[in-house]
């Protein structure tokens, strides 16, 4: 079952949300490391699926800690955009979705069962964080795309 935040936070961008939430530090540190805090401390709009720092232990040992340096940066930047949707979508609207069009460029699998949302596998577990320039829903996995930028 969702845990249904609502966290209204009006005067603060998706990277200061996910900085003063308490629990993404891997996210930031890794969104740091792909050189994104700009694009989403930008006007957006953007609805990003957020990994919590539970999800990224559930990656196999090392895959963080790979993913973080220089010479994987390509296929780290893969991963996190396949985290964001362009535009604003709350959970209802995520709900109605089937397979949306990724920032990546790829599309993922949105499914709903009851009031269960799931994408790729991965369950909404708070949702409707808002920022200034979008929403954020956190995950319980970190997911990726089919083929990333570069082969892990």
């Amino acid at each position: 079952m969702s845990i249904y935040v609502n966290n209204h936070t009006p005067n603060r961008n998706l990277i200061d949300s996910v900085e003063s939430f308490g629990s993404f530090t891997v996210l930031r540190k890794a969104l740091d490391a792909a050189g994104l805090t700009g694009v989403l401390s930008d006007s957006g709009p953007y609805t990003l699926f957020a990994p919590n720092d539970e999800a990224f232990g559930k990656l196999p040992r090392g895959t963080v800690e790979d993913w973080l340096k220089p010479e994987n940066k390509a296929e780290l930047i893969s991963v996190l955009k396949y985290h964001v949707l362009p535009g604003h979508a709350s959970a209802a609207d995520v709900g109605t979705m089937s397979h949306p069009k990724m920032m990546q460029g790829q599309s993922a699998a949105i499914t709903k069962e009851g009031d269960k949302i799931r994408i790729d596998g991965a369950n909404l577990i708070g949702v409707d964080i808002a920022s200034s320039n979008g929403v954020i829903h956190m995950i319980d996995a970190v997911i990726q795309p089919v083929e990333p930028a570069t082969k892990h």
